[in-house]
């Protein structure tokens, strides 16, 4: 078994609180326990180094991005160019082991000459061009959508990096599809999450959950809709909870009485209100990566009402109520919160979760890839 693992991060995963850090986080802490020595480089945005990640790590390096405004006008993605640190290359050279880039973002050395007989693996944790033309889609600001679309467009031709990669790791079933259809050796790898077993409750929560980073568009646009068109058409408690709620999220909940706000939840709050729902909704406008709050949903609370978006092609459709409009959604929920939740369901969700999104699994499943390079 090959012991050693370069890992280049596009952020600081400590602490494992929004999408790809958890992915990356668990990740690491699922090879650790293998028995794998990860050499872990981060880039720092908008976090700090964390000592945590030495515990799990046989060595840290930080790197900073590096921002001007000739990067807008570089024919290389914004979040590429930015993350282009020669001492990041110079210690991939110096220890001679597998490595793996997390996302477009952070393949600016993938095809540097230095590393042609380096075998490198890419985590595709979305397809980058068309989640930054969501991102664009959901944007209200004009300089920003602007920014977007620029950015989508230029990660579709930068992709083409991937041709240089040994293999390709994307994150759920609909990117394989889209990755294998242009690429050699792509394998699904599931995404990593916080979760080893289910521990969903039985019997009936008395509220409605909504989760998510509320400073991001996507999410935004997912919790606006909920209160406008969901939650504000029910008389049952409703919970909006996440990190950074935008102005437009706090103004709409204060006009309901019975939509309560949560600001910045811990890790022990958040792990609370989704163990005590009654019901998690969860739509998203954008179809890209798998939403790893879908899995926690799935793995702690009780039912979990999503739209089609969110878990088409995941596999994970049968452990969810799919509804596509407002109007059916708030039809499920008058059900909902007059059914218990069973121990049949509950047994049913360990049966397709803890086989198909087990972090030791699929860190077995890796492993295997590194003592396996593509031809």
């Amino acid at each position: 078994m090959n012991k050693f693992l370069h890992i280049v991060s596009f952020n600081v995963p400590y602490p494992p609180d929004y999408g790809g850090v958890i992915d990356v986080y668990y990740k690491i802490k699922a090879l650790k326990e293998a028995g794998i020595k990860v050499h872990l480089h981060c880039y720092e945005y908008g976090r700090k180094p964390a000592e945590q990640l030495g515990l799990l790590c046989e060595s840290v390096n930080y790197y900073h991005r590096e921002h001007s405004f000739r990067d807008f006008s570089s024919l290389k993605p914004y979040i590429v160019k930015t993350r282009r640190a020669k001492s990041l290359l110079k210690n991939l050279e110096d220890l001679n082991a597998p490595i793996l880039f997390e996302g477009l973002h952070t393949c600016y050395h993938l095809d540097a000459p230095s590393l042609q007989k380096r075998y490198k693996l890419v985590r595709m944790h979305n397809i980058e061009a068309d989640y930054y033309r969501g991102l664009g889609q959901s944007e209200q600001n004009m300089l920003r959508r602007f920014y977007f679309y620029t950015e989508s467009v230029k990660l579709k031709f930068y992709e083409k990096i991937l041709f240089k990669a040994g293999r390709i790791l994307p994150i759920s079933p609909l990117d394989f599809q889209s990755l294998s259809a242009k690429y050699k050796h792509v394998t699904f790898l599931p995404a990593f999450h916080p979760n080893e077993i289910c521990i969903n409750k039985v019997g009936r929560g008395d509220f409605i959950l909504y989760h998510g980073n509320l400073s991001v568009s996507e999410n935004i646009q997912a919790a606006a809709w909920l209160i406008s068109k969901v939650f504000s058409k029910v008389n049952y408690p409703c919970i909006i909870a996440g990190a950074n709620p935008s102005i437009t999220i706090k103004k709409m909940v204060a006009v309901y009485p019975h939509i309560q706000l949560i600001e910045n939840p811990t890790e022990a709050k958040l792990n609370e209100l989704l163990a005590n729902a009654q019901i998690n909704t969860l739509p998203t406008f954008q179809q890209t990566g798998t939403k790893l709050k879908l899995l926690n949903a799935l793995f702690r609370g009780r039912y979990v009402l999503v739209n089609k978006a969110m878990v088409e092609e995941s596999g994970l459709e049968n452990l969810c109520l799919v509804k596509e409009h407002s109007e059916e959604m708030i039809a499920v929920i008058h059900q909902l919160m007059e059914n218990d939740f069973t121990q049949e369901e509950s047994e049913r969700r360990i049966s397709i979760l803890e086989e198909n999104f087990s972090n030791k699994n699929n860190a077995l499943k890796l492993i295997d890839l590194l003592d396996s390079p593509a031809l």
